[in-house]
């Protein structure tokens, strides 16, 4: 078909900048960042990342999974969720954990949001 992958993600925000600065900062995610391990080099338009699963999923338009007011939600693949989950609250971000979203066949989750209110799951894969 030719599709490779996602090859970004762009949305809206009130503070561009700003927003971009917290990401970097909490979740290491934007131009100029790159996963441990990730290929290539690095420059100020390129979030480097490494392979793996990738879900594409639209949503029922009631679903509650997400807020109401709100289109999307990012879902970013992680390691070490738990010290994640630690540096976060050390930095004042609010973490939420609920036992029903963890399966050990998919993995467990949290979810934070960034200060313009936008739902960010955080997805740490079972380990195979």
């Amino acid at each position: 078909m030719g599709v490779l992958g996602i090859g970004g993600l762009f949305f809206r925000a009130r503070d561009p900048d700003a927003l971009s600065a917290w990401y970097k900062e909490h979740l290491g995610v934007g131009g100029g960042c790159a996963a441990e391990g990730a290929p290539g080099e690095l420059n100020q338009w390129l979030w480097l990342t490494t392979g793996g699963p990738v879900v594409f999923q639209p949503f029922k338009a009631d679903t509650d999974y997400f807020a109401a007011d709100k289109q999307f939600m990012i879902n970013l693949r992680v390691s070490g969720l738990d010290a994640m989950l630690e540096r976060l609250r050390g930095a004042g971000v609010e973490v939420i954990t609920k036992a029903e979203w963890d399966h050990p066949d998919v993995g467990r989750f949290a979810r934070v949001h960034d200060p313009e209110g936008n739902a960010i799951e955080l997805w740490e894969p079972p380990v195979k």
